[in-house]
């Protein structure tokens, strides 16, 4: 049963890293990856992080990916705590359902609703701020607004799903503790306070350092559907950087550099992000 996602994996994930060569070389594809391909050693790398785009490119990943980050924790904490305090069980399911259906669509479906929706002449939120006055706003087309705008359309995809980790830690806290709590006088907030978050901290903890993996991730799919030349000073990211020289440009080798780069970066964050949740909460993965 492993044998064909084995296989998959052994093609597709570790096959290709041989195509890492390109990144020390000036590439021509019609002599082929291992063909008398001229080595330059790291003169991709010197002209990559000599190109004056590259920087701010390197920013805007870090601010998305942190920003992502952060609320990609704190917003399913607090849901998962809001409704863990329903009582009614059809109440709770209904909205389950409800911010549980966005993280099963595709970006590419996602991003057709969210430019309809947030259209500066007849986009449904802009109609809405105009009934209080408010001047319609070019989300997707202000460089300011471009990276809000792509942390609350991910955080509001993904939230939900995220949220049941936090639901699931909440149902091993013991119940005498609330008893206890009850007794002594302690409120609904004093319970969570008291109780609830310290109960589930060691997860929250977990999942913040694990995070740290995806520092360099600011999101190909939801970004290159939604993003335009307009606002490349803030939104454009490595990985949409890195599709547009090699796809678009046809420069290889400086896009296998920029993802070589990408990945040592973010190996690093793994080992580093492993390495804090062992110490800080006694998660290993062997």
């Amino acid at each position: 049963m492993l044998l064909p996602a084995v296989v998959l994996v052994a093609i597709y994930s570790y096959g290709s890293m041989a195509g890492v060569v390109i990144a020390f070389q000036k590439f021509i594809p019609a002599k082929g990856m291992f063909g008398d391909q001229k080595w330059v050693g790291l003169q991709n790398f010197v002209t990559l992080f000599s190109m004056p785009n590259i920087w701010p490119v390197i920013r805007n990943t870090i601010i998305i990916a942190l920003c992502k980050m952060v609320a990609g924790v704190i917003i399913p904490v607090v849901f998962a705590l809001l409704l863990n305090e329903l009582r009614s069980v059809l109440t709770k399911r209904i909205f389950q359902t409800m911010v549980y259906l966005p993280h099963f669509l595709s970006w590419v479906i996602l991003s057709g609703i969210l430019i309809n929706l947030l259209s500066p002449r007849e986009g449904f939120v802009n109609i809405l701020l105009s009934k209080f006055g408010i001047e319609p706003i070019f989300f997707l087309g202000k460089p300011n607004v471009f990276p809000a705008t792509m942390v609350v359309s991910d955080i509001w995809k993904t939230f939900g799903f995220g949220s049941v980790i936090y639901l699931a830690a909440l149902t091993s806290i013991n119940p005498a503790l609330y008893e206890a709590a009850v007794i002594d006088g302690a409120n609904r907030w004093r319970q969570t306070w008291h109780i609830t978050l310290p109960g589930i901290s060691s997860i929250i903890v977990l999942m913040s350092v694990l995070g740290l993996a995806n520092i360099l991730n600011g999101g190909f799919d939801q970004i290159y559907n939604m993003y335009s030349p307009v606002v490349y000073s803030t939104g454009d990211i490595l990985d949409t950087f890195v599709f547009r020289l090699g796809i678009e440009q046809a420069q290889y080798s400086l896009s296998t550099a920029a993802g070589l780069f990408k990945s040592a970066v973010s190996l690093i964050f793994i080992i580093v992000s492993y390495y804090l949740a062992d110490k800080l909460t006694g998660y290993r993965v062997f």
